[in-house]
């Protein structure tokens, strides 16, 4: 009996000093992850359907671990790291759901002569309008840069601002040396003699397709894309396409953005451009990328729609990174034209008589819904016309009555033009928007005047037709259609005011909080990747940004002028200018 006494108090001691040790060993694990306490200013959890202050976050490593007051904050993670946000104000960083890398890496280290400026990390480029003035500075650009046997690309042309343009027009600034002029759409191209004579391309090579005018050197929508894969060696040569992309990095950070998406991958080589793209992406800069194939190129690329969705359903598990992800089931197609070049497709056509264009031709293009439709896919479509937007609502009821689904999340991209009777349609349908504000401030006062007309160009992006609705909506540069800038988005939407200082269809203004949401949680939506970020909420990643001032607390004028201090990502802190934020 003596012997069981000591046996018993013998395992009740080791039993305590084992669960001691568990907890030490628990509690000093715990000590060692990267724990951050956040408090001291206005923290916007952007989580709920109004908006929501907390006073204190904690993230370890890349999760956010506590929501809750300070003082619990500091007693649960005595050991953690403190950092006092000084009254500066902490968001769920700024989620991009539409930009290209390609487009970014082509234009940023290239000549940008554009309608307006362009803030670069190195400088702004000095807008220009009118024929003169363009043709006076594309002809010293060309004259001083332009090298024999080199392409040379000016992007920002538009027709509106800067007049007529041809392949002869730039054979008298130079015949020699290879020239291709970008139009601000991204959508079209002219190219002189010395340029298709570089790229070895012939007239036959485009035999039959519309979109392609040989003699003016134009190519544009579906000739675009026929030449993009011919251009592929030069716009993908390496040393000129990651300075573009290291530009690109240095816009994400500066303007609080730590996700971003690319809906159309790839723009002309999956394989040159993954590689680059990886390239970059090896630096481990404060952002994710995720990827949408884009199932027109892929048509082309693989042979046929079956071919392009088989190689899609390989891609997340042969080319995912741990910061490159192929969004799984989800696929980018294209309807009509782009807004820039007044080449979407309109319903009641245009004021001076030309007509908008298929990006894919109709029966094509039906057919790829239906595929991705009975495939289960989230589909995204670039979409920028009434007529354009209204094609796929009737394509898309079709395929709804004939194989119902549900939370199926179909997204419109762009949505240059709509009325509010579509948007009824819209939300009948269940379909979701990501739209481009910046349409408006850009275009609305000169498509006003040319090939819109009143009406319609001063109502070019109806968000609060959508938002009204609840229909969910996410907002995007598409760059370079925009400034890679949240903010800036963000404050034309709530403002609704234009280059020019039009104040138009000030009925389709939004609330703050609604605009917030855009660039935040329902931007993560387009992606499907609400459950992962675009609020802060427990379990969520740590993807931050700290701003200088709260949207909320000033005038809405003034949004665009917030300053971005900071981004945290993935708990690590990443300071964009000299401040005193300093993690203690």
């Amino acid at each position: 009996m003596k012997f069981l006494k000591i046996l018993i108090v013998f395992l009740i001691v080791t039993f305590i000093s084992c669960n001691k040790t568990s907890n030490e060993t628990k509690k000093s694990f715990s000590d060692n992850l990267n724990t951050v306490v956040y408090y001291g200013g206005d923290i916007i959890s952007m989580d709920g359907k109004e908006l929501e202050l907390v006073e204190s976050i904690v993230s370890q490593n890349d999760e956010i671990v506590f929501i809750g007051s300070k003082e619990e904050a500091l007693k649960r993670f005595p050991n953690g790291k403190k950092h006092d946000l000084k009254n500066h104000v902490m968001m769920p960083g700024f989620v991009e759901p539409h930009v290209h890398p390609s487009l970014a890496a082509t234009m940023l280290p290239n000549e940008i002569i554009a309608p307006y400026d362009w803030v670069l990390p190195n400088g702004t480029k000095k807008g220009v309008t009118g024929h003169e003035a363009y043709m006076e500075r594309i002809t010293n650009s060309i004259t001083q840069n332009a090298k024999e046997g080199q392409m040379y690309f000016i992007w920002g042309y538009h027709q509106l601002w800067h007049g007529e343009l041809s392949r002869d027009i730039i054979n008298v600034i130079t015949k020699d040396k290879p020239v291709g002029i970008i139009h601000r759409s991204f959508h079209e191209i002219y190219l002189n003699d010395a340029a298709i004579a570089l790229l070895g391309i012939k007239k036959e090579d485009f035999k039959g397709n519309p979109q392609v005018e040989w003699e003016k050197g134009h190519f544009f929508e579906g000739g675009w894309l026929a030449l993009v894969p011919k251009m592929a060696p030069i716009m993908l040569e390496p040393t000129r396409y990651m300075e573009g992309l290291g530009m690109m990095t240095q816009l994400i950070q500066k303007n609080g953005i730590t996700t971003v998406a690319e809906p159309g991958f790839p723009s002309a080589d999956f394989n040159g451009e993954l590689t680059l793209l990886k390239k970059e992406m090896a630096k481990n800069p404060p952002y994710d990328v995720y990827l949408i194939p884009s199932g027109t190129q892929l048509f082309g690329m693989k042979g046929g729609n079956k071919e392009a969705m088989a190689f899609m359903e390989t891609l997340d598990s042969l080319y995912n990174t741990d910061n490159i992800q192929f969004l799984p089931k989800q696929v980018k197609l294209f309807s009509d034209g782009a807004i820039y070049s007044q080449l979407m497709q309109m319903k009641d056509n245009y004021t001076d008589g030309h007509h908008g264009e298929w990006m894919t031709p109709l029966d094509l293009f039906k057919d790829q819904i239906s595929m991705y439709w009975d495939n289960g896919y989230k589909i995204h479509v670039h979409s920028n016309g009434d007529k354009g937007i209204q094609q796929v609502l009737d394509y898309l009821t079709l395929d709804q009555k004939r194989n119902p689904r549900k939370d199926h999340r179909l997204t419109l991209h762009h949505m240059g033009y709509f009325t509010d009777e579509m948007a009824e349609e819209i939300k009948a349908l269940g379909v979701e928007s990501s739209v481009n504000p910046y349409y408006l401030w850009a275009l609305a006062d000169k498509y006003s005047e040319n090939g819109l007309g009143k009406e319609r160009g001063e109502n070019l992006v109806r968000i609060n037709s959508l938002v009204k609705r609840n229909i969910p909506v996410s907002f995007h540069s598409d760059f370079s259609m925009a400034p890679m800038e949240p903010l800036t988005l963000a404050w034309t939407a709530v403002n609704r005011v234009t280059s020019q200082n039009s104040s138009f269809s000030q009925d389709q203004k939004i609330s703050v909080f609604d605009a917030m949401k855009a660039i935040t949680i329902d931007a993560a939506r387009t992606l499907n990747l609400e459950k992962q970020i675009g609020s802060i909420a427990k379990g969520k990643k740590a993807n931050f940004v700290i701003l200088d001032k709260s949207p909320f607390s000033i005038e809405p004028i003034k949004i665009k002028d917030i300053k971005v201090l900071a981004t945290v990502f993935k708990g690590d802190f990443n300071i964009i200018k000299s401040n005193n934020l300093k993690t203690k």
